[in-house]
């Protein structure tokens, strides 16, 4: 059984099957399994002996750290397929302690890790000569520091002093145990969180009363978003509001300065009252002036004269200059009247 592949873009692949398992396939190095140098490996070998390599691990909560380490051990060298070993529970909680996630889901997690070629379960703790050879495993992938437990220093001293050890780095700043450092120190908000989402207590392993106070936290935690809620609605509101009055002030400017100037052009001093005022006067002065009389008719034998015009006619060629001046024409007529009777 072999993982299928589909060739894109040059060397770049598409996986569409997860690794397979150690035990549900055999060996794919065809060709004879000669003992390989790191110098040799690194030169390239046939396309048909692949150069094998070893990661193994616990791989509890798989995160990029892991998936790091594992690209590092893939690209060791040229030609390399890489096998990963995965502990089982037993010897997990003996060794290290609790998983999060048990060793089916483990193994899973494997399987679908596109640097991995093929999964071992169950995988030994301290590696063995016959597990090395069983597997045909050229060499062994891990970080340099040294791994003590089960009564040993260093569980890889022996895999470096033949030879086969191939160091990796590690990703700083994520690890399984910062993952559940994190959650620890987070419990609360994630208890709350998981009541929200539908666990009991139960499910939960939360007490009686601690299932009460996260809930009525959670209840606190919706009116404070509700009233932060209203908040900013509020806010929404008072701005929309400044800017509709900032809008009609500038109308109201707009409209007073239209309706001063709309004043001044019929009440200012060069107003159209006032020349409609003085049209007006004008006609009326030329109202009260009468109209020259009519010639007499001619007789024969004389010569048509004119009859003289009374002192108080205006002379219609020339009319009174302004309105005082037709009131002290009016005035003096006046007088003369008096004087004849």
């Amino acid at each position: 059984m072999s993982r299928k592949t589909g060739h894109i873009e040059g060397k770049s692949q598409t996986l569409t099957a997860p690794a397979p398992f150690a035990d549900e396939t055999s060996c794919q190095c065809r060709a004879p399994h000669e003992k390989l140098t790191i110098a040799q490996a690194r030169l390239g070998t046939p396309v048909d002996r692949p150069v094998r390599v070893y990661a193994d691990g616990i791989f509890d909560l798989f995160h990029s750290g892991h998936a790091r380490a594992l690209m590092q051990a893939k690209t060791l060298f040229p030609n390399s397929y890489l096998l990963v070993g995965v502990c089982s529970d037993d010897l997990t909680h003996k060794f290290k302690g609790f998983t999060v996630m048990n060793e089916t889901e483990r193994y899973e997690a494997l399987r679908h890790c596109r640097y991995v070629d093929e999964v071992i379960r169950d995988a030994p703790w301290t590696l063995t000569p016959e597990f090395l050879e069983k597997h045909k495993i050229d060499f062994v992938a891990h970080d340099d520091i040294p791994y003590s437990s089960a009564g040993s220093d260093d569980v890889y001293k022996h895999i470096k002093e033949a030879g086969m050890f191939v160091p990796t780095q590690r990703t700083e700043g994520i690890s399984t145990s910062d993952i559940i450092t994190r959650i620890v120190r987070d419990y609360d908000v994630y208890a709350r969180r998981n009541l929200q989402r539908g666990y009991t207590a139960k499910e939960l392993n939360v007490s009686f009363i601690n299932e009460k106070k996260y809930r009525f936290q959670n209840q606190v935690d919706k009116m404070k978003e509700k009233v932060k809620n209203v908040e900013e609605k509020s806010k929404e509101f008072v701005n929309k509001v400044e800017e509709k009055s900032h809008d009609l002030i500038q109308k109201w400017e707009e409209k007073s300065r239209e309706f001063i100037g709309n004043f001044l052009e019929l009440f200012g001093p060069d107003g159209a009252l006032k020349q409609m005022f003085q049209e007006r006067s004008g006609r009326m002065l030329q109202a009260f002036s009468p109209r020259q009389s009519p010639t007499s008719s001619p007789t024969r034998g004389r010569s048509p004269s004119r009859s003289p015009s009374p002192p108080w006619v205006f002379n219609k060629a020339s009319p009174p200059s302004s309105p005082k001046a037709a009131s002290a024409s009016l005035s003096s007529m006046s007088e003369g009247d008096e004087d004849e009777k």
